[in-house]
Protein backbone atom coordinates (compact mmCIF):
# COMPACT_ATOMS: atom_id res chain seq x y z
CA UNK A 1 0.00 0.00 0.00
CA UNK A 2 3.05 2.43 1.00
CA UNK A 3 4.33 1.81 -2.70
CA UNK A 4 1.51 2.10 -4.76
CA UNK A 5 0.66 5.39 -2.44
CA UNK A 6 4.01 6.37 -2.72
CA UNK A 7 4.35 5.82 -6.67
CA UNK A 8 1.04 7.82 -7.14
CA UNK A 9 2.50 10.79 -4.91
CA UNK A 10 6.05 11.24 -6.14
CA UNK A 11 6.12 9.75 -9.79
CA UNK A 12 3.25 11.74 -10.45
CA UNK A 13 1.80 13.97 -8.20
CA UNK A 14 5.13 15.50 -7.49
CA UNK A 15 6.39 15.95 -11.03
CA UNK A 16 3.62 17.88 -12.02
CA UNK A 17 3.89 20.19 -8.46
CA UNK A 18 7.46 20.79 -9.16
CA UNK A 19 7.86 21.03 -12.99
CA UNK A 20 4.45 22.69 -13.05
CA UNK A 21 4.87 25.16 -10.37
CA UNK A 22 8.88 25.87 -10.76
CA UNK A 23 8.04 26.58 -14.61
CA UNK A 24 5.26 29.23 -13.27
CA UNK A 25 8.03 30.64 -10.84
CA UNK A 26 10.09 31.06 -13.79
CA UNK A 27 8.17 32.91 -16.30
CA UNK A 28 6.24 35.23 -13.45
CA UNK A 29 10.44 36.13 -12.33
CA UNK A 30 10.87 36.59 -16.22
CA UNK A 31 13.80 33.81 -16.11
CA UNK A 32 15.19 35.10 -12.00
CA UNK A 33 17.57 32.32 -12.18
CA UNK A 34 18.95 33.08 -15.78
CA UNK A 35 19.02 36.54 -15.29
CA UNK A 36 21.07 36.61 -12.47
CA UNK A 37 23.77 33.81 -12.57
CA UNK A 38 26.48 35.87 -13.11
CA UNK A 39 25.26 37.92 -10.07
CA UNK A 40 24.84 34.52 -8.21
CA UNK A 41 28.81 34.31 -8.12
CA UNK A 42 29.48 38.20 -6.53
CA UNK A 43 26.64 37.64 -4.11
CA UNK A 44 28.48 34.54 -2.60
CA UNK A 45 31.38 36.19 -2.61
CA UNK A 46 30.40 38.69 -0.83
CA UNK A 47 28.07 36.47 1.32
CA UNK A 48 31.07 35.55 3.63
CA UNK A 49 30.64 39.13 5.66
CA UNK A 50 28.01 39.01 8.13
CA UNK A 51 27.03 41.46 11.16
CA UNK A 52 28.80 40.98 14.26
CA UNK A 53 27.34 38.09 16.23
CA UNK A 54 24.94 37.06 13.46
CA UNK A 55 25.05 33.94 11.06
CA UNK A 56 26.39 35.07 7.71
CA UNK A 57 24.79 34.35 4.20
CA UNK A 58 28.17 31.74 3.39
CA UNK A 59 27.18 29.75 6.49
CA UNK A 60 23.82 29.61 5.51
CA UNK A 61 24.67 28.63 2.41
CA UNK A 62 27.08 26.11 3.95
CA UNK A 63 24.25 24.83 6.30
CA UNK A 64 21.97 24.51 3.02
CA UNK A 65 24.37 22.74 0.94
CA UNK A 66 25.15 20.58 4.11
CA UNK A 67 21.57 18.71 3.47
CA UNK A 68 21.16 19.63 0.01
CA UNK A 69 25.12 17.60 -0.81
CA UNK A 70 24.07 13.86 0.42
CA UNK A 71 23.39 10.89 -0.63
CA UNK A 72 21.51 11.99 -3.00
CA UNK A 73 24.13 13.01 -5.03
CA UNK A 74 25.95 9.68 -4.87
CA UNK A 75 23.37 6.94 -4.02
CA UNK A 76 20.48 8.81 -5.82
CA UNK A 77 22.14 9.49 -9.08
CA UNK A 78 23.27 5.97 -8.85
CA UNK A 79 19.59 4.89 -8.34
CA UNK A 80 18.02 7.38 -11.22
CA UNK A 81 20.71 5.79 -13.92
CA UNK A 82 20.38 2.84 -13.41
CA UNK A 83 16.39 3.06 -13.05
CA UNK A 84 16.24 4.99 -15.76
CA UNK A 85 18.92 5.39 -18.14
CA UNK A 86 21.43 8.07 -18.93
CA UNK A 87 18.28 10.16 -20.42
CA UNK A 88 17.26 10.81 -16.30
CA UNK A 89 20.61 13.19 -15.47
CA UNK A 90 18.86 15.58 -18.11
CA UNK A 91 15.77 15.48 -16.52
CA UNK A 92 17.60 16.12 -13.16
CA UNK A 93 19.05 19.48 -14.85
CA UNK A 94 15.52 20.19 -15.96
CA UNK A 95 14.36 19.80 -12.70
CA UNK A 96 17.18 21.89 -10.97
CA UNK A 97 16.66 24.39 -13.41
CA UNK A 98 12.78 25.78 -12.90
CA UNK A 99 14.10 24.54 -8.95
CA UNK A 100 16.54 27.23 -9.36
CA UNK A 101 13.74 29.79 -8.98
CA UNK A 102 11.38 28.25 -7.04
CA UNK A 103 14.38 28.34 -4.52
CA UNK A 104 14.69 32.13 -5.02
CA UNK A 105 11.19 32.74 -4.12
CA UNK A 106 11.18 30.33 -0.81
CA UNK A 107 13.74 31.53 0.52
CA UNK A 108 12.99 34.99 -0.35
CA UNK A 109 10.10 34.77 1.25
CA UNK A 110 11.49 32.49 4.78
CA UNK A 111 14.11 36.14 4.66
CA UNK A 112 11.19 38.47 4.56
CA UNK A 113 9.05 36.73 7.39
CA UNK A 114 11.82 35.46 9.87
CA UNK A 115 11.79 36.86 13.27
CA UNK A 116 14.02 37.32 15.82
CA UNK A 117 14.21 34.05 18.80
CA UNK A 118 15.62 35.27 21.49
CA UNK A 119 18.76 34.41 21.50
CA UNK A 120 20.42 37.15 19.29
CA UNK A 121 19.56 35.03 15.98
CA UNK A 122 16.86 33.92 13.73
CA UNK A 123 14.15 31.40 12.86
CA UNK A 124 11.92 31.17 9.60
CA UNK A 125 11.22 29.04 6.93
CA UNK A 126 7.31 28.05 5.60
CA UNK A 127 5.80 27.76 8.58
CA UNK A 128 6.95 31.32 9.40
CA UNK A 129 5.38 32.67 6.12
CA UNK A 130 2.57 30.23 6.11
CA UNK A 131 1.52 32.02 9.51
CA UNK A 132 2.41 35.47 8.84
CA UNK A 133 1.73 36.07 5.25
CA UNK A 134 -1.06 33.76 4.65
CA UNK A 135 -2.84 34.16 8.28
CA UNK A 136 -3.38 30.17 7.82
CA UNK A 137 -1.54 28.65 11.37
CA UNK A 138 -3.17 24.76 10.69
CA UNK A 139 -1.63 25.48 7.14
CA UNK A 140 2.04 25.95 9.24
CA UNK A 141 1.44 23.50 11.83
CA UNK A 142 0.57 20.72 9.30
CA UNK A 143 3.84 22.03 8.04
CA UNK A 144 6.04 21.89 10.89
CA UNK A 145 4.75 18.00 11.55
CA UNK A 146 5.81 17.20 8.86
CA UNK A 147 9.02 18.53 8.18
CA UNK A 148 9.81 17.22 11.77
CA UNK A 149 8.71 13.74 11.03
CA UNK A 150 10.53 13.55 8.13
CA UNK A 151 14.02 15.21 8.18
CA UNK A 152 14.36 15.07 12.03
CA UNK A 153 13.59 11.69 12.42
CA UNK A 154 12.91 9.13 9.27
CA UNK A 155 15.73 10.65 7.29
CA UNK A 156 18.49 10.70 10.57
CA UNK A 157 17.70 7.10 10.70
CA UNK A 158 17.86 6.25 7.12
CA UNK A 159 20.89 8.13 7.10
CA UNK A 160 22.93 6.24 9.83
CA UNK A 161 21.87 2.94 7.97
CA UNK A 162 23.66 4.01 4.94
CA UNK A 163 26.93 5.35 6.08
CA UNK A 164 27.40 2.37 9.23
CA UNK A 165 26.29 -0.44 6.03
CA UNK A 166 28.96 1.85 3.45
CA UNK A 167 32.05 1.46 6.55
CA UNK A 168 31.46 -1.88 7.41
CA UNK A 169 31.43 -2.76 3.53
CA UNK A 170 34.47 -0.72 2.64
CA UNK A 171 36.60 -0.99 6.02
CA UNK A 172 34.43 -4.16 8.00
CA UNK A 173 33.50 -1.78 10.65
CA UNK A 174 30.81 -3.29 13.49
CA UNK A 175 27.46 -0.96 12.11
CA UNK A 176 26.63 -0.53 16.05
CA UNK A 177 29.88 0.79 17.11
CA UNK A 178 30.17 3.12 14.06
CA UNK A 179 26.42 4.31 15.01
CA UNK A 180 27.27 4.40 18.62
CA UNK A 181 30.52 6.72 17.31
CA UNK A 182 28.15 8.79 15.32
CA UNK A 183 26.02 9.40 17.79
CA UNK A 184 28.73 10.68 19.90
CA UNK A 185 30.13 12.78 17.61
CA UNK A 186 26.71 14.47 16.26
CA UNK A 187 25.57 14.77 20.51
CA UNK A 188 28.66 16.99 20.82
CA UNK A 189 27.71 19.43 17.91
CA UNK A 190 23.70 19.07 18.68
CA UNK A 191 24.48 21.37 21.95
CA UNK A 192 26.01 23.49 20.45
CA UNK A 193 23.24 25.12 19.18
CA UNK A 194 22.59 26.51 15.68
CA UNK A 195 25.74 28.48 15.66
CA UNK A 196 27.81 25.10 16.09
CA UNK A 197 26.07 23.25 13.71
CA UNK A 198 26.84 26.08 11.41
CA UNK A 199 30.48 26.49 12.25
CA UNK A 200 31.12 22.38 11.52
CA UNK A 201 28.92 22.73 8.64
CA UNK A 202 31.75 25.28 7.58
CA UNK A 203 34.69 23.51 7.59
CA UNK A 204 33.92 20.34 6.45
CA UNK A 205 31.17 21.01 3.09
CA UNK A 206 33.50 22.70 1.59
CA UNK A 207 36.33 20.30 1.90
CA UNK A 208 33.54 17.31 1.27
CA UNK A 209 32.41 19.07 -1.70
CA UNK A 210 35.67 20.03 -3.26
CA UNK A 211 37.67 16.71 -2.34
CA UNK A 212 34.14 14.71 -4.13
CA UNK A 213 34.44 17.46 -7.42
CA UNK A 214 38.26 17.24 -7.60
CA UNK A 215 38.41 13.41 -7.65
CA UNK A 216 35.26 12.95 -10.34
CA UNK A 217 37.35 15.81 -12.61
CA UNK A 218 40.08 13.63 -12.27
CA UNK A 219 38.00 10.71 -14.24
CA UNK A 220 36.34 13.15 -16.62
CA UNK A 221 39.25 14.38 -17.14
CA UNK A 222 41.06 11.13 -18.14
CA UNK A 223 38.12 10.05 -20.41
CA UNK A 224 37.52 13.68 -22.28
CA UNK A 225 37.49 12.69 -25.63
CA UNK A 226 34.57 10.44 -24.67
CA UNK A 227 32.33 13.20 -22.51
CA UNK A 228 31.09 15.26 -25.85
CA UNK A 229 29.27 11.89 -26.70
CA UNK A 230 28.35 11.22 -23.83
CA UNK A 231 26.28 14.27 -23.19
CA UNK A 232 25.31 13.07 -26.84
CA UNK A 233 23.77 9.91 -25.37
CA UNK A 234 22.29 11.83 -22.08
CA UNK A 235 20.06 13.94 -24.64
CA UNK A 236 18.90 11.55 -26.79
CA UNK A 237 18.10 9.19 -23.77
CA UNK A 238 16.10 11.95 -22.68
CA UNK A 239 13.84 11.95 -25.73
CA UNK A 240 13.67 8.10 -26.33
CA UNK A 241 16.17 8.79 -29.69
CA UNK A 242 19.15 6.48 -28.24
CA UNK A 243 17.42 2.81 -29.27
CA UNK A 244 19.72 1.02 -26.09
CA UNK A 245 17.28 2.97 -23.54
CA UNK A 246 13.89 3.49 -25.89
CA UNK A 247 12.33 1.45 -23.03
CA UNK A 248 13.03 3.41 -20.41
CA UNK A 249 11.51 7.15 -21.32
CA UNK A 250 8.43 7.09 -18.75
CA UNK A 251 11.56 6.05 -16.28
CA UNK A 252 14.35 8.55 -17.43
CA UNK A 253 11.54 11.40 -16.74
CA UNK A 254 10.19 10.02 -13.60
CA UNK A 255 13.56 8.54 -11.91
CA UNK A 256 15.23 12.09 -13.14
CA UNK A 257 12.62 14.16 -11.35
CA UNK A 258 12.04 12.19 -8.09
CA UNK A 259 16.13 11.81 -7.74
CA UNK A 260 16.09 15.97 -8.80
CA UNK A 261 14.04 16.97 -6.30
CA UNK A 262 15.58 14.46 -3.58
CA UNK A 263 18.87 15.68 -4.15
CA UNK A 264 18.78 19.48 -4.69
CA UNK A 265 15.49 19.95 -2.47
CA UNK A 266 14.23 23.06 -4.35
CA UNK A 267 10.61 23.89 -3.81
CA UNK A 268 10.37 20.87 -0.53
CA UNK A 269 10.35 23.65 2.23
CA UNK A 270 13.43 22.38 3.85
CA UNK A 271 16.30 24.99 2.35
CA UNK A 272 14.43 27.77 3.59
CA UNK A 273 14.31 26.90 7.33
CA UNK A 274 18.26 27.39 7.26
CA UNK A 275 18.22 30.23 4.84
CA UNK A 276 15.84 32.62 7.15
CA UNK A 277 18.80 32.38 9.94
CA UNK A 278 21.18 34.39 8.08
CA UNK A 279 21.54 38.42 8.56
CA UNK A 280 21.19 39.72 5.11
CA UNK A 281 20.81 43.48 3.83
CA UNK A 282 18.08 42.33 1.40
CA UNK A 283 15.97 39.11 1.33
CA UNK A 284 16.17 38.48 -2.38
CA UNK A 285 20.04 38.35 -1.74
CA UNK A 286 19.31 35.17 -0.06
CA UNK A 287 17.16 34.35 -2.53
CA UNK A 288 20.04 34.58 -5.11
CA UNK A 289 22.35 32.48 -2.99
CA UNK A 290 20.35 29.87 -2.05
CA UNK A 291 19.28 29.50 -5.96
CA UNK A 292 23.20 29.03 -6.77
CA UNK A 293 22.99 26.31 -4.30
CA UNK A 294 20.74 24.35 -6.19
CA UNK A 295 22.79 24.85 -9.48
CA UNK A 296 25.90 23.86 -6.87
CA UNK A 297 24.18 20.78 -6.52
CA UNK A 298 22.80 19.61 -9.71
CA UNK A 299 24.64 21.20 -12.58
CA UNK A 300 27.71 20.19 -10.91
CA UNK A 301 27.82 17.95 -8.55
CA UNK A 302 25.11 15.04 -9.77
CA UNK A 303 26.63 15.60 -13.20
CA UNK A 304 29.68 14.66 -12.13
CA UNK A 305 28.64 11.55 -10.59
CA UNK A 306 26.93 10.66 -13.47
CA UNK A 307 29.40 11.59 -15.77
CA UNK A 308 31.73 9.34 -13.47
CA UNK A 309 29.74 6.37 -13.70
CA UNK A 310 28.37 6.23 -17.64
CA UNK A 311 32.53 7.13 -18.64
CA UNK A 312 34.15 4.32 -15.94
CA UNK A 313 32.58 1.27 -18.78
CA UNK A 314 31.47 -0.37 -15.43
CA UNK A 315 27.63 0.60 -16.14
CA UNK A 316 25.76 -1.17 -18.68
CA UNK A 317 22.09 -1.38 -19.65
CA UNK A 318 20.06 -3.45 -17.73
CA UNK A 319 22.49 -2.99 -14.74
CA UNK A 320 21.21 -4.87 -11.17
CA UNK A 321 22.53 -3.31 -8.26
CA UNK A 322 22.17 0.04 -5.94
CA UNK A 323 23.12 3.52 -6.40
CA UNK A 324 26.17 3.52 -3.53
CA UNK A 325 27.65 -0.10 -4.92
CA UNK A 326 27.27 1.51 -8.60
CA UNK A 327 29.10 4.70 -7.78
CA UNK A 328 31.99 2.77 -5.99
CA UNK A 329 32.78 0.27 -8.67
CA UNK A 330 32.69 2.88 -11.59
CA UNK A 331 35.23 4.66 -9.80
CA UNK A 332 37.18 1.85 -8.85
CA UNK A 333 37.61 0.63 -12.56
CA UNK A 334 39.11 4.15 -13.03
CA UNK A 335 41.55 4.26 -10.21
CA UNK A 336 41.99 1.02 -8.45
CA UNK A 337 40.13 -0.40 -5.44
CA UNK A 338 41.07 2.95 -3.48
CA UNK A 339 38.29 4.36 -5.24
CA UNK A 340 35.51 2.49 -3.27
CA UNK A 341 37.26 3.27 -0.06
CA UNK A 342 37.06 7.09 -1.00
CA UNK A 343 33.40 7.04 -1.84
CA UNK A 344 32.35 5.26 1.47
CA UNK A 345 34.65 8.02 2.97
CA UNK A 346 32.51 10.69 1.18
CA UNK A 347 29.74 9.02 1.89
CA UNK A 348 30.49 9.43 5.67
CA UNK A 349 31.06 13.26 5.22
CA UNK A 350 27.94 13.74 3.21
CA UNK A 351 25.50 11.82 5.79
CA UNK A 352 27.21 13.21 8.73
CA UNK A 353 26.49 17.13 7.66
CA UNK A 354 23.06 15.80 6.49
CA UNK A 355 22.31 14.29 9.41
CA UNK A 356 23.07 17.87 11.24
CA UNK A 357 20.86 19.47 8.79
CA UNK A 358 17.97 17.40 8.86
CA UNK A 359 18.44 17.85 12.84
CA UNK A 360 18.35 21.49 12.57
CA UNK A 361 14.70 21.30 10.45
CA UNK A 362 13.61 19.26 13.10
CA UNK A 363 14.75 21.58 15.65
CA UNK A 364 13.40 24.81 13.78
CA UNK A 365 9.91 22.85 13.30
CA UNK A 366 9.71 22.11 17.33
CA UNK A 367 10.78 25.35 18.23
CA UNK A 368 7.71 26.41 15.72
CA UNK A 369 5.30 24.30 17.76
CA UNK A 370 6.53 24.42 21.46
CA UNK A 371 8.07 27.39 21.55
CA UNK A 372 11.54 28.21 23.48
CA UNK A 373 10.77 24.88 25.93
CA UNK A 374 14.55 23.52 26.82
CA UNK A 375 12.96 20.11 28.44
CA UNK A 376 11.06 19.63 24.66
CA UNK A 377 14.39 20.74 22.89
CA UNK A 378 16.90 17.92 25.02
CA UNK A 379 13.88 15.28 24.60
CA UNK A 380 13.87 15.31 20.65
CA UNK A 381 17.98 15.58 20.89
CA UNK A 382 17.83 12.66 23.06
CA UNK A 383 15.27 10.58 20.69
CA UNK A 384 17.56 11.55 17.29
CA UNK A 385 20.61 10.20 18.77
CA UNK A 386 18.61 7.20 19.95
CA UNK A 387 17.46 6.58 16.20
CA UNK A 388 20.81 7.25 14.98
CA UNK A 389 22.43 4.21 16.92
CA UNK A 390 19.22 1.93 16.44
CA UNK A 391 19.15 3.08 12.46
CA UNK A 392 22.53 1.92 11.96
CA UNK A 393 21.37 -1.41 12.35
CA UNK A 394 18.03 -1.68 11.19
CA UNK A 395 16.66 -1.69 7.51
CA UNK A 396 14.42 1.47 8.13
CA UNK A 397 13.95 0.56 4.05
CA UNK A 398 9.56 1.10 4.92
CA UNK A 399 10.62 3.94 7.72
CA UNK A 400 12.10 5.60 4.31
CA UNK A 401 9.13 4.61 2.17
CA UNK A 402 6.79 6.53 4.37
CA UNK A 403 9.26 9.49 4.67
CA UNK A 404 9.20 9.44 0.47
CA UNK A 405 5.25 10.35 1.10
CA UNK A 406 5.86 12.78 3.88
CA UNK A 407 8.14 14.57 2.11
CA UNK A 408 6.18 14.86 -0.90
CA UNK A 409 3.42 16.28 1.27
CA UNK A 410 5.34 18.49 2.16
CA UNK A 411 5.99 19.81 -0.94
CA UNK A 412 2.87 19.79 -1.45
CA UNK A 413 2.14 21.93 1.25
CA UNK A 414 5.19 24.75 0.40
CA UNK A 415 4.55 24.78 -3.24
CA UNK A 416 0.56 25.82 -2.92
CA UNK A 417 1.94 28.22 -0.38
CA UNK A 418 4.38 29.84 -2.79
CA UNK A 419 1.88 29.94 -5.60
CA UNK A 420 -0.65 32.21 -2.90
CA UNK A 421 2.69 34.09 -1.93
CA UNK A 422 4.12 34.67 -5.59
CA UNK A 423 2.77 38.43 -5.54
CA UNK A 424 4.52 39.41 -2.45
CA UNK A 425 7.93 37.72 -3.82
CA UNK A 426 7.30 39.64 -7.00
CA UNK A 427 7.27 42.49 -5.07
CA UNK A 428 10.51 41.71 -3.24
CA UNK A 429 11.91 41.20 -6.09
CA UNK A 430 10.98 44.37 -8.11
CA UNK A 431 12.62 46.23 -5.30
CA UNK A 432 15.76 44.27 -5.84
CA UNK A 433 15.98 44.57 -9.54
CA UNK A 434 14.93 48.47 -9.36
CA UNK A 435 17.89 49.02 -7.03
CA UNK A 436 20.06 46.80 -8.96
CA UNK A 437 18.43 48.92 -12.48
CA UNK A 438 19.93 52.65 -10.17
CA UNK A 439 23.44 51.00 -9.76
CA UNK A 440 23.26 49.69 -6.58
CA UNK A 441 25.86 47.32 -6.12
CA UNK A 442 23.87 45.69 -2.74
CA UNK A 443 20.54 46.35 -2.23
CA UNK A 444 18.87 47.38 0.82
CA UNK A 445 15.71 46.23 1.76
CA UNK A 446 13.71 49.30 3.48
CA UNK A 447 10.90 47.70 5.65
CA UNK A 448 8.72 51.02 5.32
CA UNK A 449 7.90 50.11 1.74
CA UNK A 450 6.32 46.68 3.01
CA UNK A 451 4.43 48.04 5.91
CA UNK A 452 1.57 46.14 4.93
CA UNK A 453 3.12 42.98 5.92
CA UNK A 454 3.29 41.23 8.99
CA UNK A 455 7.01 41.61 9.36
CA UNK A 456 8.87 41.31 12.56
CA UNK A 457 10.59 44.79 13.29
CA UNK A 458 13.26 42.99 15.20
CA UNK A 459 14.46 41.64 12.09
CA UNK A 460 13.63 44.42 9.75
CA UNK A 461 13.48 47.32 11.76
CA UNK A 462 11.80 50.98 10.33
CA UNK A 463 14.59 53.72 9.67
CA UNK A 464 13.04 56.75 11.26
CA UNK A 465 11.68 59.45 9.11
CA UNK A 466 14.05 62.24 9.57
CA UNK A 467 12.58 66.07 8.20
CA UNK A 468 14.72 67.23 5.33
CA UNK A 469 15.47 70.81 7.18
CA UNK A 470 15.81 69.26 10.26
CA UNK A 471 18.99 66.68 8.97
CA UNK A 472 20.44 70.06 7.52
CA UNK A 473 20.84 72.15 10.44
CA UNK A 474 17.25 74.51 9.48
CA UNK A 475 14.87 74.51 12.22
CA UNK A 476 11.33 74.00 10.83
CA UNK A 477 9.05 76.77 10.68
CA UNK A 478 5.86 76.65 13.24
CA UNK A 479 2.90 75.49 12.03
CA UNK A 480 1.25 79.21 11.71
CA UNK A 481 3.40 80.46 9.06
Amino acid sequence: MLETLNDFLSGKLLIVLIVGLGTYFTVRSRFVQIRYFGHMFSVFKDSVRSQSGQLSSFQALMLSLAGRVGAGNIAGVGIAVTLGGPGAVFWMWVTALVGMSSSFFECSLAQLYKRADGDGLYRGGPAYYIQHGLKLKGMAIVFSVLLLVTYGFAFNGLQSFTVTHSLQNAFGFDPQITGIALAVLLGLVFFGGIKRIASVSDLLVPVKTLAYIGVTLYVIATQIEHVPAMLETIIKSAFGLDPAFAGLLGSAIVMGVKRGVFANEAGLGSAPNVAAVASVQHPASQGVVQAFSVFLDTFVICTCTALLILLSGFYTPGFEGDGIVLTQNSLAAVVGDWGRIFVSVALSLFVFTCILYNYYLGENSLRFLAGRSRPVLLVYRGLVLALIVWGSVQNLSTVFAFADITMTCLAFVNLIALAMLVKVGLRVLRDYDDQRRAGIKTPVFDAAKFADLDLDPEAWPVAPRVDSLTDTGVQPLPAHH
